[in-house]
């Protein structure tokens, strides 16, 4: 992937170069003043992010996508845009110079995508290891996440204005909240017996652990006993899962197209498909999504590059740090939280950045901050 970039970097510099230049000079917002010391891709007066900051918000990504997986790239694009201020840049172009716009808004979308694919390699790698990673399904959403990706990423490319991006993202996860909210409800919980059935399990072990016990909780883990083209079976802590691998192929198209668009990992989504259409608990579906989302990172990415989208290296190589701190320390310490908290903490996420986003990028009106 490293290679791939740096084999495009020429064409972004040249791409990045005409935008800067199109861009009146100036003090005012929306300009460019070529008297400031370079900040964000370079440009003369853009933010510069505090590294601390980067690196402990970073870690924070890394930690919450391992721990759930997802919103890892919700909190990645959350940072960029809000907490690093690239945003409001971004947006200050939207009417003097449309191009620096869109391609600030590709190089976030892009950025999000950097973090949230790390968290998704050392994260997958690290279930993978505890056997709470289901291959099968992670594979079959990953097959349908290369067209969707790929498909999305191609046609949006250097077309979105920042708003319109800011906007759309909040709108996905505000819609995300409120059906997390409707699955803690009583008719949700439900609706999830088997889930509850091998969460239970999954955390009766964590408690013998606890006292002392020993436990082999990688024979416990995911054994998969059946896979054909339209059926496969496998067992978690002695409860019995089937699912259609057409099905998770679809919803990764579908999944992988939207993620692209928002410029996101899409394991809000692949989340909640996994524990609704698979009734997987948590603590398989954080894992599965992670390798799913891997595969739809990488595909997206490489695609973004081609279309010249510029990076900013020195941001993009501290924040990878952090990442991979907080995504080793993630599964590690995500079986001391409880299934129905860990969604909780979804739904409250979810409903902050997705009111917020919508009115700033619809509406251009803030209630935080």
């Amino acid at each position: 992937m490293v290679g791939v970039c740096l084999w495009f970097e020429p064409a972004w510099a040249d791409k990045l170069s005409d935008a800067i230049a199109s861009a009146p000079q100036g003090a005012e917002a929306g300009q460019i003043d070529p008297s400031k010391p370079a900040g964000f891709l370079g440009i003369p007066g853009a933010p510069s992010v505090n590294l601390i900051l980067a690196f402990v918000w970073a870690v924070w990504v890394g930690w919450i996508f391992s721990t759930v997986g997802a919103f890892g790239g919700v909190m990645a694009g959350v940072g960029h845009m809000t907490v690093f201020g690239l945003g409001a840049y971004a947006k200050s172009f939207k009417t003097t110079a449309p191009a620096l716009n869109k391609l600030a808004t590709d190089s976030i979308r892009a950025s999000n995508q950097f973090l949230v694919g790390t968290s998704a390699l050392i994260s997958s790698f690290n279930y993978w290891k505890m056997g709470r990673l289901v291959l099968p399904l992670a594979v079959a959403l990953g097959a349908g996440s290369l067209l969707g990706a790929w498909g999305s990423a191609t046609l949006t490319a250097g077309k979105i204005s920042f708003s319109q991006y800011q906007g759309w993202f909040g709108l996905f996860v505000l819609v995300l909240g409120c059906y997390l909210f409707w699955e803690t409800s009583g008719a949700g919980q439900a609706s999830k017996k088997k889930a509850k059935a091998a969460a239970k399990a999954f955390e009766e072990s964590v408690k013998k652990q606890k006292a002392g016990e020993q436990v082999d909780t990688k024979a416990m883990g995911v054994k998969t006993t059946k896979f054909t083209l339209t059926r496969c079976e496998f067992t978690f802590y002695g409860v019995e899962f089937a699912f259609n691998p057409l099905i998770p192929l679809l919803g990764g198209i579908v999944i992988a197209a939207v993620a692209a668009f928002l410029g996101v990992g899409g394991g809000f989504l692949l989340v909640p498909f996994l524990t609704s259409v698979a009734q997987l608990p948590m603590y398989l579906a954080a894992g599965t999504s992670a390798l799913a989302v891997l595969i739809s990172m990488i595909t997206s990415i490489a695609t973004l590059m081609t279309k010249g989208t510029p990076v900013d290296w020195s941001l993009i190589g501290l924040e990878l740090v952090g990442i991979i701190v907080g995504s080793v320390i993630g599964p590690r310490t995500s079986k001391y939280f409880s299934d129905l908290w860990l969604k909780r903490l979804f739904i409250v996420l979810s409903l902050y950045v997705g009111i917020d986003y919508v009115l700033r990028g619809f509406f251009n009106y803030r209630i935080f901050g």
